[in-house]
């Protein structure tokens, strides 16, 4: 039966729709620029039966006081894709739809005043050489050539960004919605949402103050009223509202035409012209959130009361830089509220909750993204799924604790804060942590653990050993946990270690269909014996890689997945979705039950031999299998696979005995030396054995085949979703391939680098680090086959090119004799 969720569920009128909407295959809740943007895309896809609702005037949120700067580089390649996309739609809109739209394309200056900054810079350059993005780094006099208000004292260079400019929110919006209109959509102004209609996992009407209105999908473009109208549905919307203030000068005499937008990051603010005048707005480290109570329904195009004394840090700096200004009054110091989400960055797609309610929010750069995002989500709703990975801005990246308020403020007011802060190469926040522990957490603290924070887990990245400050300090060089984690990487080469990998994503699945469901969604063959530990990739039927998991077998109709710490909502909705509606089988998520403990390292055997009667020898317990054992007083499902490319054990244990079954490892191992180890070592010693990460090396745009992975595909064991695409992969030899390079010493790379052959972009890399044990820097990425055959590569790395070397199999123990031993 159909049940009302939310505010106004009793006023429902026996399910009828109302006369003066109409029923709408696709509703779109939100008349910012998010939602015209995504209502315009979909118009022009050729869907015409889409109802936009807005509860005021379109661009009466946030997207009216937006400071409309346009800026195209991000952290990953399609981010930036989404930010390009947005100006190429900029650049022809008015011609598209008729309309002004006071799009400036000026280009964009960010000054660098610190050699960090600089260091930063050149990395930035790195990245738009590597995706294509015209970028220039120029000198501080070129810089006041351009923005000539400038006062270069300690501005060491600035990027320079042609492309980037700025734009006016409100015309953008409202050329948006005329295009839609034209292309046939309808858009319904001064109409409250007041709840949903919701039968199963499906939404079957938007409740309104006027009524209800059937539909299929339902989309939340709400923006900083997300969350509350998530709730409504029972879906999770880590948003919420952040004071946000910039100042409008007075006219500046002699201002020159066409100034570019300007970034003072070390100084936090930016700045963009205005009516003769200037912007300037930042990103200043105290601001409040606002609405924690609620946000009013009846709020509009108001703003909130400005506060000067919290902008006086930003205006100072900006009349340092800028001179000028000190000379000219104050127009207007606007304050108003923008969305904000749990880590800073936008999200999209579809709701893990429900199978047709999906979400495009938390955008705190909305202006800069809305062309590009509205196409991704117009896809996302019609195709089901986008047309490039973009898990990085995908709504399952967050688990249910995201959404809880004492984690969304204090997490997004920090974040909001270090906008503009440098981006070190593992950074951790600091607000909302200790969510969730392992039950190792307080041991291996006051043995020197330094965590950082992955799904919410607290996590040992590595051990400080006595004598030095168990904190971070990142560096885009030598970081000072270096020596540290050199250390913890020997003593898993070379002797023993032990390793809590708690965070581990866990599920049981089950019933008289578990194997029919994952013969279809696994790329491997399942139906292997009982005891077996099968690592496999599920693919969508582009053959693109959804997920990267460990499946063991328990029984003929029982197996247990293991997933990274943060997959667990998109690894668990992809695996749930995919279960057809008549088929007996259930997904349990059991990763609060069980603590992992990694046992590895050559003489891991003899510490496991010491605390458990069971044969754990090559004979008794081979490679790529699974046991109950005991260990101590304590029962766990001992799995004999490696991450690191060492002997070992990942120790499956009820919470309850973690403790204990530490404690026991730890003492049988104390002659021998046994080590604890964090993640950076982890991080380290799978580069070295080649062994690739979802979410950057491995994604849906790529299939097993391109990344070195396509002798897990099984192809005899019947047909399955992505069986066509994969055979096409297999039968013919991939555009592009996988590779690992070295380096040679003196490069410092994080992944992100650029890969070269000559003056050729061969593509960036997926990730980088420190080979400790080759003593090397390694870096992998994807380069056409093409170039498969050469040997003289080069990797970029902040801005200098360093001789790179491939390798056609892993660097260290290619034969896999160490960990099969």
């Amino acid at each position: 039966m159909d049940v009302a969720v939310g505010v106004g569920a009793s006023q429902l009128s026996g399910g009828h729709s109302v006369t003066d909407i109409q029923d709408a295959q696709i509703v779109i809740i939100g008349g910012g620029v998010i939602g015209c943007a995504l209502a315009f895309h979909l118009g022009r896809m050729g869907h015409k039966d889409v109802l936009l609702l807005e509860r005021e005037q379109l661009t009466h949120g946030a997207t009216w006081h937006a400071a409309g700067l346009v800026g195209q580089l991000r952290s990953t390649r399609n981010k930036t894709r989404l930010m390009q996309q947005s100006v190429e739609l900029y650049d022809q809109l008015e011609e598209i739809t008729g309309q002004a739209v006071d799009w400036k394309k000026v280009g964009s200056l960010r000054l660098g005043c610190t050699a960090e900054r600089m260091l930063e810079i050149k990395r930035s350059a790195t990245l738009a050489k590597s995706f294509g993005l015209e970028f220039h780094i120029i000198s501080a006099p070129e810089a006041r050539d351009l923005f000539p208000l400038l006062n270069i004292d300690g501005v060491l260079g600035a990027a320079f960004i042609p492309g980037d400019g700025y734009v006016d929110p409100s015309s953008l919006t409202q050329a948006l919605a005329k295009g839609a209109r034209d292309a046939g959509v309808t858009i319904k102004q001064g109409i409250t949402v007041t709840g949903f209609v919701r039968k199963g996992r499906r939404i079957t009407g938007v409740e309104t103050d006027q009524g209800v209105i059937n539909c299929e999908k339902v989309v939340n473009c709400a923006g900083m009223w997300s969350r509350n109208l998530g709730l409504m549905a029972g879906v999770n919307v880590p948003v919420v509202a952040l004071e946000h203030q910039y100042l409008l000068t007075d006219k500046i005499p002699d201002l020159p035409d066409n100034l570019p937008t300007m970034r003072d990051p070390d100084h936090r603010f930016y700045v963009k012209p205005d009516v003769g005048g200037l912007a300037i707005g930042g990103w200043e480290p105290n601001t409040v959130a606002w609405g924690q109570a609620g946000i009013p329904t009846n709020f509009g195009p108001e703003l909130l009361p400005s506060n000067f004394e919290r902008f006086e840090q930003l205006a100072e700096a900006a009349g340092h830089r800028m001179p000028p200004i000190n000379e000219v009054g104050v127009r207007e110091l606007i304050n108003g509220p923008i969305p904000w989400s749990a880590d800073g960055d936008f999200f999209m797609g579809r709701a893990p909750e429900l199978d047709n309610y999906y979400v495009s929010s938390g955008f705190s750069y909305g202006i800069a993204a809305g062309g590009g995002a509205g196409r991704a989500m117009a896809e996302w709703i019609t195709e089901g799924a986008p047309s490039v990975d973009l898990f990085g801005l995908d709504i399952r990246r967050f688990g249910p604790h995201h959404n809880s308020p004492a984690f969304l403020y204090p997490r997004t007011i920090e974040n909001y804060g270090d906008y503009y802060a440098l981006h070190m190469p593992e950074h951790e926040v600091s607000a909302a942590r200790e969510i969730r522990q392992s039950p190792l957490y307080q041991i291996l603290k006051d043995t020197g653990a330094v965590f950082g924070s992955k799904g919410g887990w607290e996590r040992p990245n590595w051990f400080a050993p006595e004598g030095i400050e168990p904190i971070d300090k990142p560096s885009f060089h030598k970081p000072n946990w270096f020596d540290a984690v050199a250390a913890e990487c020997r003593a898993v080469r070379e002797n023993v270690a032990l390793i809590d990998m708690t965070s581990f994503s866990k599920f049981e699945i089950f019933g008289p269909d578990a194997l029919a469901v994952l013969q279809r969604l696994c790329v491997s063959n399942m139906d292997k014996p009982v005891g077996a530990v099968i690592y496999t990739q599920m693919c969508n039927a582009r053959g693109g890689i959804e997920a990267d998991v460990t499946i063991s077998r328990l029984a003929a109709d029982d197996f247990f997945l293991v997933t990274g710490s943060a997959l667990a909502t998109h690894d668990g909705d992809w695996i749930r979705r995919n279960i057809g509606a008549d088929e007996a089988v259930y997904v349990r998520d059991v990763t609060a039950s069980r603590a992992v403990i990694n046992l590895c390292g050559p003489n891991a055997r003899r510490v496991l031999e010491a605390v458990s009667a069971a044969d754990v020898s090559n004979a008794g317990f081979p490679f790529g299998t699974h046991q109950r054992i005991a260990i101590g007083a304590a029962e766990v499902r001992a799995l004999r696979i490696s991450y690191v490319g060492e002997l070992g054990w990942e120790l499956y244990i009820p919470s309850e005995y973690a403790v204990h079954v530490y404690e026991t490892l730890s003492a049988a191992g104390r002659d021998l030396g046994i080590t604890d180890v964090g993640y950076r070592a982890i991080a380290s010693l799978r580069l070295e054995k080649s062994y690739l990460a979802w979410s950057s090396d491995i994604t849906p745009d790529y299939t097993p085949f391109e990344a070195g992975l396509g002798h897990r595909v099984a192809f005899k064991k019947g047909d399955y979703p992505a069986r066509a695409a994969l055979l096409a992969a297999r039968d013919t030899p991939p555009a592009r391939q996988i590779c690992t390079f070295t380096l040679d010493d003196g490069a410092w790379v994080h992944g992100g680098e650029c890969i070269l052959h000559g003056d050729t972009v061969l593509g960036v890399t997926t990730s980088g680090g420190f080979g400790h044990w080759v003593g090397k820097p390694i870096v992998m990425g994807y380069i056409a086959a093409e170039y498969l055959d050469k040997t003289d590569f080069e990797v970029e790395v902040f801005g200098e090119r360093f001789k790179a070397t491939r390798h056609a199999r892993a660097i260290y123990d290619p034969d896999m004799t160490r960990m099969k031993a």
